[in-house]
């Protein structure tokens, strides 16, 4: 019989830790440069939130390589980074994420000047990882001001990663293969090696693609605006001209893309995979639900309760120690003055409602590979078979604060928040539930 788990938040804890260091960044980029036949890129252009391991495992490998790399605030510089920094031999550009801002746009000018400026046979190396969609920002047929409200409102919509980067290549100089065209237009060949935090791992939805054929067009953007009943004139103009054969739409597939590599080179199935060698080494039976989890974060921790139920009966005996793991990554669609959250703490407290009475042995953990959780501080949030009780005797209301969409604001009362700030990786959502 397995030995009992003396805290079994203490392993959740471990288990997302542990599967973050399994899937490091830099540890993936420097295995796959480290094979035969890589050799030294003339430029490295690095965007996203894992841009910066991504780019210090790539000069440990070829030190010499000029680089422009763009990440988002609050990222630690390496030594390695930092010292090629110092010696000129790069740029780096803090922005803002989710919602771009003009630094985004000041480093995607510069880029692109850059690769401008590249001669024929250079190699290009685009390290590329989740939230390089707003990182990489350069406006076309809007100001920056309309792509920040546009933004805004597909988010606030609980519009999918897809459809928010299908209206992004369409308003945008770099976006769907945009940036490798114009590599191409120099004669370069272009490397992109990518993190993926987006489900099923399609290289042209990975940070709106940059470096591969689009196969989306300006009808299908303005689709996703009408289908979420989104105004925004500019945005509306610009497009219905790509309609009418007046903008040239995002490069589709040709001879020219020959000369461009994309490889995924990480994602959450990894993430995981990683998770689940971590419980088994601690006695725990893990099992993969599945990676491609998304949709409202209330409907998925609705489909979670109803596999718990069905797994474990009524909770009113304890299985052995197994825990159901699941990623991907859920939407949340927000009120009109929503509170602090993410969709990671509104689907751990919507799961809490709904095994209420049916959790005593129930421990979980729902977060961000990223560390960040929606609008709030948190990576997630854990579960316990008392949440619910602590929550009620501090006055808390669990209903009330997921009607609010405030559910970062219930955990940090709680005490249940995890707070790991960025962590430089991007793999999408890692949920584990345990059953002790």
């Amino acid at each position: 019989m397995p030995a009992p788990i003396a805290d079994p938040r203490a392993l959740l804890d471990a288990t997302y830790r542990a599967a973050l260091r399994a899937t490091d960044a830099g540890d993936l980029v420097r295995t796959r440069l480290l094979q035969p036949g890589s050799t030294p890129p003339v430029l490295i252009a690095a965007f996203g939130k894992a841009s910066l391991r991504m780019l210090d495992a790539t000069l440990s490998v070829f030190p010499e390589s000029r680089f422009l790399a763009l990440a988002p605030d609050g990222l630690h510089i390496s030594p390695a980074v930092q010292s090629a920094l110092n010696r000129g031999q790069g740029e780096l550009h803090f922005a803002r994420h989710p919602v771009p801002d003009e630094r985004g746009v000041l480093g995607a000018r510069r880029l692109l000047e850059r690769v401008n400026g590249l001669q024929p046979g250079a190699e290009l190396l685009v390290l590329v990882s989740g939230g390089g969609s707003a990182l990489l920002c350069a406006p076309w047929g809007v100001t920056l001001e309309q792509k920040q409200a546009l933004t805004q409102d597909l988010l606030a919509s609980g519009a999918s990663i897809h459809d928010l980067n299908t209206v992004r290549k369409h308003l945008s100089r770099v976006k769907g293969g945009q940036l490798a065209q114009a590599a191409l237009g120099r004669g370069a060949s272009v490397t992109a090696l990518l993190l993926s935090d987006v489900i099923g791992d399609d290289p042209s939805v990975i940070a709106s693609g940059p470096t591969v054929p689009d196969l989306t067009t300006f009808a299908d953007a303005l689709a996703v605006l009408d289908r979420f009943g989104l105004g925004h004139p500019a945005a509306r103009e610009h497009l219905q001209r790509g309609i009418n054969g007046k903008l040239p739409d995002t490069p589709k597939s040709g001879p020219a893309f020959a000369r461009v590599h994309t490889e995924v080179i990480g994602s959450n199935r990894l993430l995981l995979n990683a998770a689940a060698a971590h419980l088994e080494s601690q006695g725990v039976r893990a099992v993969i639900l599945g990676d491609s989890f998304g949709g409202e974060a209330r409907d998925l921790a609705a489909l979670h309760a109803a596999i718990v139920r069905g797994v474990y009966g009524s909770g009113t005996s304890a299985p052995p120690p197994v825990a159901l793991i699941s990623g991907g990554e859920a939407t949340v669609t927000l009120g009109l003055h929503p509170g602090v959250g993410g969709r990671n703490q509104e689907f751990a407290l919507t799961l809490l409602l709904e095994l209420e009475g049916r959790n005593r042995n129930l421990w979980g953990l729902s977060a961000g590979s990223d560390g960040i959780d929606g609008a709030s501080a948190a990576a997630g949030a854990f579960l316990s078979p008392d949440s619910l009780q602590r929550a009620r005797a501090l006055g808390l209301n669990p209903a009330v604060a997921l009607y609010r969409h405030d559910s970062g604001s219930f955990f940090s009362a709680l005490g249940d928040a995890l707070n790991t700030g960025p962590t430089g990786q991007n793999l999408n959502d890692l949920r584990v539930l345990l059953a002790l």
